[in-house]
């Protein structure tokens, strides 16, 4: 990747709009109304991640996303015949596999590739040939970097949930580790997108990470957006990213 021909591109994670509606049922707030909001706003793509037992986006949502968006929508998934069936009739511009497990709140860690090449490679061969772009959600270790690669991913989106829980010399440590899986993963051909915990206060160290060309925030959002709006959410967060980036061009 040149040094930058573009700027770090906004991808929103609706899934928690889903989350306030299925609180109380029916449907309000609407996630796809909100979707369409943050495309208004200045957002580059919409990620929503239908998971195995529905917490909150639904299968509805998703085909509704592909409809109405004129951005890219990634479809975040678990590596199932379910979701790889359904990204095969939809086919979203991005399908991006993630680990999944039903206890767990949120995404805890990366998707470990090392190890299940053959579940995998199956799976990611459908969607490509659906003409759906593949990324891997994955924690930045040289080996899971190589094997995507060598499973003909496009793209892998770097966990930040470790550098973003951390502090002080901490964070420092997780900010290398994520600095040269950056650039080791662009040196393998790879697209390199980040997400998970990213906020006002920690996303311009990653934004100014200059092989990164998107980052995907979504719950920080939705909670700032009951606050100020998400068009100002929105703002708030290109300003940060694009100040962060314009310094590492600098």
């Amino acid at each position: 990747m040149t040094k930058s021909a573009h700027m770090l591109r906004l991808g929103v994670n609706i899934d928690h709009v889903a989350t306030l509606r299925n609180a109380r049922g029916g449907s309000h707030p609407c996630p796809v109304s909100a979707a369409l909001l943050a495309q208004k706003s200045g957002a580059d793509g919409i990620t929503a991640h239908l998971r195995e037992d529905r917490r909150h986006i639904k299968d509805d949502d998703i085909i509704s996303l592909k409809q109405v968006l004129d951005i890219p929508l990634n479809f975040e998934m678990a590596a199932t015949e379910e979701m790889v069936s359904l990204a095969e009739k939809l086919r979203p511009n991005a399908a991006c596999i993630v680990p999944e497990k039903r206890e767990e709140l949120t995404t805890e860690g990366g998707l470990a590739v090392v190890g299940h090449e053959a579940r995998l490679a199956p799976f990611i061969t459908r969607l490509k040939a659906a003409g759906v772009r593949v990324s891997l959600f994955v924690d930045a270790i040289p080996a899971e970097l190589e094997a995507s690669a060598a499973l003909g991913a496009d793209i892998v989106e770097l966990h930040t949930g470790a550098y973003c829980d951390s502090g002080g010399g901490e964070r420092a440590a997780h900010l290398k580790l994520l600095r040269d899986g950056a650039h080791h993963a662009d040196q393998l051909g790879l697209e390199v997108h980040a997400g998970h915990g990213l906020n006002y206060e920690n996303v311009s160290d990653i934004a100014a990470l200059r092989q990164m060309t998107e980052l995907n925030i979504g719950h920080f959002l939705i909670g700032a957006a009951v606050f100020s709006g998400l068009p100002d959410a929105l703002s708030t967060m290109r300003r940060l990213m694009d100040d962060a980036r314009a310094k590492d061009i600098a």
